[in-house]
């Protein structure tokens, strides 16, 4: 399997190509601020063809270049349906005004063809499977995508803005509740077989095993006693 991430933009935000091998049909994860040529460079580098843009929510970092990435590969963009009204309307998500000489070039807007996703859905794009889980929390329509294990490649678990390495999602944001991503945390995280790879929204790679015996958020979640924590640092949006 081939995984090509990257950081974009003014906040950092990863994004993802992931396809079978180079050569072959891809799928494109979270493309945001300033995304889209890293995109292509990707796409040029590595021989790939997209089929599809997934999206674990709506905030602008993650979502910026979904009309010219889908766009230029006339291919639709996945999102949940809580989530949508962000493309369309970034500032209403952030409950403040993004400045224009921060966004830059920002394009808003839905593409062409939109679909939504739901809880427990299967994706099957580009040849791989793509598990649907619901996590809201950080955002109302918050995902998570999780492959799975195959022969030697362990499971990969692309938490989007749930869950990061040594740390969660903000919830202060329109949509963010503290106790719902703990919730989300326990119901979709906890259960991860510890070598599964956590490839999230910002920051390093990670494996549930790691995050479970070092992340404060996770192991309090995991002893049934996270309501006594304040949100988590900021990271992204």
């Amino acid at each position: 399997m081939l995984i090509a991430g990257f950081p974009a933009g003014a906040w950092g935000t990863n994004c993802y190509l992931v396809a079978p091998a180079a050569g072959e049909e891809c799928v494109i994860i979270d493309p945001g601020h300033q995304a889209a040529q890293g995109v292509e460079d990707a796409v040029r580098k590595h021989r790939l063809k997209p089929v599809a843009v997934v999206l674990t929510h709506g905030h602008i970092d993650h979502v910026a270049s979904v009309v010219p990435v889908c766009g230029a590969h006339d291919v639709p963009a996945w999102i949940h349906p809580e989530d949508r009204y962000m493309m369309t309307d970034p500032e209403k998500a952030l409950g403040l005004s993004v400045g224009q000489q921060l966004m830059g070039d920002l394009t808003v807007g839905e593409p062409d063809d939109v679909k939504e996703l739901s809880n427990g859905a299967v994706l099957e794009l580009a040849g791989m499977e793509f598990s649907v889980a619901h996590a809201p929390g950080h955002t109302k329509g918050s995902v998570t995508f999780r492959m799975p294990e195959q022969a030697d490649i362990p499971s990969v678990f692309f938490s989007g803005d749930l869950l990061f390495a040594g740390s969660i999602g903000r919830t202060d944001l329109p949509g963010g509740d503290h106790a719902e991503i703990l919730e989300s945390l326990a119901r979709v995280c906890l259960p991860l077989e510890d070598s599964t790879v956590v490839l999230s929204g910002h920051g390093p790679q990670t494996t549930i095993g790691r995050e479970r015996a070092t992340n404060p958020f996770l192991r309090e979640v995991a002893a049934g006693l996270g309501d006594g924590f304040s949100p988590a640092p900021r990271r992204g949006m």
